[in-house]
């Protein structure tokens, strides 16, 4: 019988989450044939079936698992999946992922630690995770269920590691809750509502005081008597999407290990803005944009400057032969950062064309995985925000990531004469491990210079 595992469909993928089996178990599944809807770090995609038979899923829609750990099985006929001695049921069924013991002893992270890692190291919070991920062990044959992780019908209730451990403190069967979260999941907010109603406590039933509360005579003259419990009002949780678990744990290790340092430099865009205004007469909806012509700039200045392409990774310096320019594009609640590939050897007119394309594919969520990974160089543009200057987060490993400004009509000095002239700031932040400080202000100095004479951004 064959195994199917969960595929690493990106180059920074560690993990995925099944939103939907497309092929249902015990169906015949063809090889090439849509099975299962993935969600990776960056986007969702479908995964098609390398092999032929009759289908054992071993993962139910909305686990978490990382890459290499078995989701499904194929089997020749369903005579052999159904008699397998692999986990299923006599009658055929897998047995839920819910509740099998984790393998390599997975299970020893405990949940408390979960959550208080999930931005910093991206980890996933669904508990229903098969091998790899953080849960409590299955009882032993003829131990009494634990109401909390039971659903009624042998699946594990979906609730967030939080809510979890807040009902086990305070004495809350989660098996008796309604989620308000994503599908249904109880979260916290759940929890600490049912509480009001709740038994008291172990301590409190055991027949223990409960602690004395100094009550005060009054309040202080001109004190408010503001409950520090319910002084924000009323709260509510919002749990991370993977991509923004991912987001989160990349910008975070980022901070925490590349010593950076942030180079600035003003463009005189007179001749970028007459050259776009003649492109947009010729034709206006093809003609480039700044971003565009800043991502052209990067490119040739990158072709020039090898170690501003450069990435850092495991204490060498790799230097790439392809210049593969990320654009960083705001998406629904998140950034996405989707690549032109090979920009320094593409038209000015391509890389507007591509960009567009990309932009719009990140806005309806039919961007791809290949379309996110492989940049050498990202460049984040806040310029339309009104925004003159700011300093971003490198994405490593990559050396560097350029921030790019508002252009604007400012004050500036020529020939002797105060004028007014069109300006835009260029803010470099580097790795210092790979760039040092003339190596980033030559290569800065190079795209403006560009920029200043865009004619040749054109050739």
């Amino acid at each position: 019988m064959a195994e199917i595992v969960m595929p690493r469909l990106s180059d920074t993928m560690e993990e995925g989450t099944i939103l939907r089996w497309i092929k249902r178990d015990g169906e015949h599944v063809s090889r090439g044939e849509e099975l299962v809807e993935i969600e990776t770090d960056k986007a969702a995609m479908v995964y098609e079936s390398d092999q032929d038979g009759t289908l054992q899923l071993l993962a139910a829609e909305g686990d978490t698992l990382p890459v290499g750990q078995v989701i499904a099985r194929v089997g020749g006929d369903e005579g052999e999946v159904a008699s397998g001695g692999d986990g299923a049921s006599a009658a055929g069924e897998p047995e839920p992922a819910g509740d099998r013991e984790p393998s390599d002893g997975a299970g020893q992270d405990s949940e408390e630690a979960l959550v208080e890692s999930v931005v910093a190291t991206g980890a996933p919070t669904t508990q229903s995770l098969v091998g790899g991920a953080a849960r409590t062990a299955t009882p032993g044959p003829g131990a009494p269920p634990d109401a909390g992780d039971s659903d009624g019908e042998g699946g594990r209730v979906k609730a967030s590691p939080l809510a979890r451990r807040i009902a086990h403190e305070r004495g809350v069967d989660l098996a008796r809750l309604a989620g308000s979260g994503p599908g249904g999941r109880i979260v916290k907010a759940d929890v600490e509502a049912a509480a009001a109603g709740v038994a008291p406590t172990p301590a409190a039933a055991a027949g223990e005081p409960p602690a004395a509360v100094a009550s005060p005579s009054g309040p202080s003259p001109g004190a408010t008597r503001e409950d520090p419990a319910t002084a924000k009002g009323q709260t509510s949780t919002q749990e991370l999407s993977r991509m923004q678990q991912t987001i989160a744990r990349r910008m975070a290790e980022s901070k925490a290990t590349i010593p950076d340092f942030t180079l600035q430099s003003d463009v005189d865009m007179e001749a970028c803005v007459a050259l776009r205004t003649e492109l947009k007469r010729i034709s206006s909806q093809d003609a480039p944009t700044y971003n565009d012509m800043v991502v052209k700039a990067c490119a040739l200045a990158l072709r020039e400057h090898p170690r501003a392409n450069g990435s850092y990774r495991d204490g060498v310096l790799q230097l790439h032969s392809r210049v593969n320019v990320g654009i960083a594009v705001a998406a629904q609640d998140a950034l996405v950062v989707p690549t032109v590939f090979d920009a320094d050897e593409k038209s000015l007119g391509e890389i507007a064309r591509e960009a567009r394309g990309l932009a719009a594919r990140v806005r309806d969520g039919t961007i791809t995985p290949p379309e996110l990974g492989g940049g050498t160089f990202t460049v984040s543009n806040l310029g339309m925000y009104g925004i003159r200057s700011f300093s971003a987060i490198i994405n490593p490993p990559q050396a560097a990531i350029l921030s790019v400004g508002s252009v604007e009509r400012r004050a500036v000095v020529r020939e002797q004469e105060l004028v007014a002239r069109h300006t835009m700031t260029l803010s470099l932040v580097c790795d210092h491990r790979i760039l040092y400080g003339a190596d980033a202000a030559e290569f800065l100095a190079r795209v403006r210079e560009l920029l200043q004479t865009p004619a040749s951004l054109t050739l």
